[in-house]
């Protein structure tokens, strides 16, 4: 979906397929005529953004094929889909039973990392549609946290370094100019907006810049504005944000707050849990462990990386952070120019939901996901963006 911004430029929204996992080129092609169409025939729409999640084998199977890519390519054109992000965080296993840790390797510190999002650069170029020259990449935020030291930080920095090199050389061979952006997440070396300004100052590099995902900021309680104004003091770019809400409990020590919670604690995903105290930020590496444990106090609110669907929040006593979503686009797009113009809806754990909540089939997740661009929308209209055809 593309809306014109008040100052002219066209900003795109699109939702994330990692959704809809899928490890091979096959697969991906299922997933377009599955589940991305249908959403878009829902929406009434004639043309759907989507960001595109590339397993590294479906990945590989574009790469060395060109005549693949080119169809791939008019599929997309076919079934009224357009990429202009990708997803680049996994690499692989993102339907696998249990993701957990795994979704973080390789991290930055690996050549396979370089090698892979080098790939996912060359790949957008040729996706993109014609009328458009720039697109985004998400990734993770260097590592996983534990063992990384100064010489994992020296490799991580400079891999981004060589890729923005390449990216500068494939911007000369394509005309189109394709940005990174490392999404801080829980957990994580860059947990928080203020932990990447280091890392990125130091590439120098406005091919390589920040994905702010609304969940992660609102779940280290984050405040968009002081976020925000931070990194236009540092001159970091935003290349791409992701919508989305994190769960949000108000009084943890309640016993059916904890129990409410405890339908969210499932074995697939990490979902960090993190609360705000006079000494600081305390924080788990699972929901469960926030409950079972004692290392979490209780007394004040606690939020977890679980990502709820934006219009459908959770039923008391627990709330979504669509608040903390609500005042991030603001300040991204409705000033007087966009601070970024790609935008991406990332639910990506609509299967991971209480039983209660979860889709029952492929129409009511196509019936969800619609909705959830719906709400996106009609943020976006009401900042003064006008839908585009």
């Amino acid at each position: 979906m593309r809306f014109r911004h008040p100052d002219g430029s066209t900003v795109h929204l699109a939702y994330c397929t990692n959704v809809h996992p899928a490890e091979t080129l096959d697969g991906v092609r299922d997933q377009l005529r599955d589940h991305c169409e249908p959403v878009r025939r829902r929406l009434g729409r004639d043309r759907l953004g989507i960001g595109l999640w590339l397993a590294r084998n479906a990945a590989r199977a574009l790469i060395t094929d060109p005549a693949a890519l080119r169809g791939l390519r008019a599929e997309l054109d076919q079934r009224g889909l357009e990429v202009v992000t990708l997803n680049g965080f996994p690499y692989e296993g993102f339907g696998a039973e249990e993701v957990k840790y795994r979704v973080y390797k390789p991290d930055w510190t690996d050549p396979e990392r370089l090698a892979h999002t080098t790939d996912l650069a060359h790949l957008l170029a040729a996706l993109l549609p014609d009328d458009v020259t720039e697109g985004s990449i998400s990734t993770l935020p260097l590592a996983w946290r534990t063992d990384f030291d100064d010489t994992a930080a020296d490799a991580s920095r400079t891999a981004l370094t060589t890729l923005a090199g390449r990216l500068d050389a494939l911007e000369e061979l394509t005309g189109k100019s394709i940005r990174i952006a490392l999404e801080p997440e829980p957990g994580c070396t860059v947990e928080t907006t203020a932990d990447a300004i280091g890392p990125l100052t130091a590439i120098a590099s406005p091919r390589i810049g920040i994905c702010i995902d609304t969940c992660h900021l609102a779940t280290s309680f984050e405040d968009p504005g002081t976020a925000l104004a931070a990194l236009a003091a540092a001159g970091v770019p935003i290349p791409k944000a992701q919508l989305s809400a994190a769960l949000h409990a108000e009084h943890p020590h309640l016993p059916e707050v904890r129990e409410a919670l405890a339908a969210f604690a499932e074995p697939r995903f990490l979902h960090q849990t993190r609360t705000r105290t006079h000494g600081g930020l305390r924080g788990t590496d699972d929901l469960d462990t926030a409950l079972t444990g004692r290392d979490l106090p209780d007394a004040t609110p606690w939020r977890s990386h679980f990502h709820v669907p934006l219009h459908a929040p959770p039923a008391p006593p627990l709330s979504s952070t669509l608040p903390v979503l609500q005042d991030t686009l603001t300040r991204l797009v409705g000033g007087e120019r966009p601070r970024t113009r790609h935008l991406e809806v990332e639910t990506y754990t609509w299967q991971a939901l209480p039983a209660e909540l979860r889709p029952r089939s492929r129409a009511q997740l196509a019936d969800g996901i619609a909705a959830e661009l719906t709400l996106a929308r009609d943020l976006l209209t009401d900042l003064g963006l006008k839908e585009l055809p």
